[in-house]
């Protein structure tokens, strides 16, 4: 995977109508996991939580200049990552602070609604607050993650959710080995790919329209890899059962 501006490195100075950061909008009870706390975290699996941190950041709120000046120099190449790393580039290059400002106001919150409502719930039963939110806050609480206070978006929104798969991944949530594939296969897989295609249709999109791209061909890529490690799981059961 490409590199880019980490958590850190692309949400700092970026504040959006006194929302928390989102590396804030989570809190992590200690109790669960302790002892992964000193796991050492795998190269690829901090490249996920970079892929994941970044459309969280950009899901939150409109980028900022310092982080549009850092996306406009993202390295790209010809794997499917690479083409929409190259993309998104582009697209930060030739926006502006003002007129992405007012993309994402127009796409995520709009006069009444966006044209686009970012939420599982939304996505998997056409209503906001519903069962999808609560299997998903049981799930999370399992795991020893809560809202944090203040913080009004439910936990079903893509920017939450992606946080939390990145936090998951580069080891800053202390949980479980497989935690974020379960995660991810009952809590993303269901509908984010039909939320970033949509994303990338959507009608006010330009600088969205690569982040719809970034993150439905990181889904596909997440989705074949679990799908992977899940088959090789089962055979390794396989063969210890005989």
């Amino acid at each position: 995977m490409t590199a880019f501006p980490n958590r850190e490195q692309s949400d700092e100075n970026s504040i959006n109508g006194g929302r928390k950061k989102p590396e804030e909008n989570l809190m992590v009870d200690g109790s669960l996991g302790e002892a992964l706390r000193g796991a050492e975290v795998d190269k690829i699996d901090i490249a996920r939580g970079r892929e994941y941190a970044l459309l969280s950041v950009l899901l939150a709120r409109a980028p900022d200049r310092t982080l549009l000046e850092r996306l406009a120099n993202l390295p790209g190449d010809a794997s499917p990552l690479g083409v929409v790393h190259a993309a998104l580039a582009e697209a930060a290059g030739r926006t502006s602070v003002e007129r992405v400002e007012r993309e994402y106001f127009d796409l995520f919150i709009g006069l009444g609604r966006g044209e686009l409502l970012p939420y599982g719930s939304y996505y998997l039963s056409g209503f906001l607050h519903e069962r999808p939110l609560a299997r998903l806050r049981a799930h999370l609480a399992r795991l020893g993650i809560e809202r944090a206070e203040g913080q009004v978006e439910p936990e079903d929104h893509a920017a939450i959710l992606c946080e939390v798969m990145a936090r998951l991944a580069n080891g800053e949530l202390p949980a479980p080995s497989g935690a974020d594939r379960e995660v991810f296969e009952q809590h993303l897989s269901p509908w984010i790919g039909r939320f970033f295609a949509d994303l990338e249709r959507a009608e006010a999109a330009d600088f969205y329209l690569p982040v719809g791209a970034l993150g439905r061909v990181f889904m596909e890529i997440e989705t074949s890899a679990f799908t992977l490690a899940k088959e090789a799981d089962s055979a390794r059961q396989k063969e210890q059962r005989r």
